[in-house]
């Protein structure tokens, strides 16, 4: 599969890295990091021009997350229960982006984006949760512009060596996610035991 999405990106340029990245958003089995740091690479080596890579990528990514949103708010587990094999979703897999993003909360929609199999997740899951639209684009879409960003980054930076490196990054940038979500989430939990604390010495 990967070979095939590098080809089309290839041969079909910017169309290619949108229409890929909507499907691979969703749920499709699609390389997304792959896909992003390989098209840095082709910045690198003068093939695509950077402002139109990251529009078509942020784009694809924005629009695929949207779509996400909308089929959890609208149809709601009645989807996966229907299609979801279609696109590797079981209502299993739905439970557990549930319960991941009732812990970290919005957070989740902008940190998802760096943890493989979970950006689309939490985005059905905050459809579900009926996150209101403006909420759902603050945190979602900022994720979608630093993920996008970063990746291409790479690919560009990285240059010739952007395979070898490429594989190992997406496990790093995994843990550090986890570890960034759970630091945030540790931060507001004191701010709260905080907050409490100054209103009950108020009385």
């Amino acid at each position: 599969m990967e070979q095939h999405v590098l080809a089309w990106i290839s041969q079909y340029g910017y169309l290619a890295i949108f229409l890929l990245l909507v499907m691979g958003i969703v749920g499709l089995p699609v390389p997304d990091e792959t896909l992003l740091t390989f098209t840095g690479y082709l910045v690198f080596k003068g093939r695509m021009s950077l402002p139109l890579a990251y529009g078509a990528a942020l784009g694809g990514s924005l629009c695929g997350i949207t779509i996400s949103y909308t089929l959890g708010r609208t149809f709601g587990i009645k989807l996966i229960h229907r299609y979801g094999r279609y696109v590797r979703i079981t209502e299993d897999h739905i439970n557990k982006a549930h319960a991941w993003f009732a812990r970290v909360g919005h957070w989740g929609l902008t940190f998802g984006y760096f943890v493989p199999g979970v950006r689309h997740l939490t985005a059905y899951a905050a459809g579900m949760s009926a996150v209101e639209g403006p909420q759902f684009a603050l945190f979602a879409y900022s994720g979608g512009c630093v993920w996008v960003g970063t990746f291409l980054a790479l690919g560009y930076f990285l240059g010739e060596r952007w395979q070898v490196v490429e594989g190992n990054i997406e496990h790093y940038f995994a843990r550090v996610t986890v570890a960034a979500v759970i630091l945030v989430a540790a931060y507001l939990g004191w701010r709260l035991l905080q907050a409490r604390r100054r209103r009950a010495s108020a009385r």
